[in-house]
């Protein structure tokens, strides 16, 4: 026997994203779909074309915010 994969509401152990960290990251990816989403410090540098981009932006944002997300990876 295998063991199998557990997934939904009914899963054990924690999230590693809260509720406000996707509502960021879908703030992101709408700015970016509409093409006002800008990289950067204070938003000064280029237009953000990358899917992964908008979403460590989101991340980002949430982050600041205080939302739970998990922490980065270090390098």
């Amino acid at each position: 026997m295998t063991a199998q994969k557990r997934s939904g509401p009914g899963r054990s152990g924690t999230r590693k994203y809260g509720e406000a960290a996707s509502k960021s990251v879908e703030s992101a990816m709408r700015r970016k779909n509409k093409g006002t989403l800008r990289s950067g410090k204070g938003g000064k540098g280029g237009k953000v074309t990358s899917r992964k981009q908008a979403i460590a932006i989101g991340l980002s944002e949430a982050r600041k915010k205080g939302a739970k997300v998990a922490r980065k990876k270090a390098a």
